[in-house]
């Protein structure tokens, strides 16, 4: 599978607590990633300044649902259940 071009859900709804250009300090769940453009495209999608957590991210039916709203809504999940 691949990425839903202008989706962006892995890029909004989970933390992420590695630096990004942009966000030395990684950004929280819920918030836009600085590196996403305003039609939900990476900036820094193939470059080294991408952080490895997001590299690793790979789309699979189960993360990304049908639409961006499934994809959302699965992230969001996981946020809940991972907090401590």
């Amino acid at each position: 599978m691949n990425c839903r071009i202008g989706c962006g859900a892995c890029c909004i709804a989970p933390s992420i607590s590695s630096p990004i250009p942009g966000m030395p300090d990684g950004k929280p769940a819920g918030v836009r990633c600085i590196q996403l453009t305003s039609d939900n495209k990476c900036k820094i999608f193939g470059l080294d300044t991408r952080p490895k957590v997001c590299e690793s991210l790979t789309p699979t039916d189960e993360i990304c649902g049908i639409n961006s709203q499934e994809a959302l809504a699965f992230w969001d999940k996981l946020e809940s259940l991972t907090k401590g």
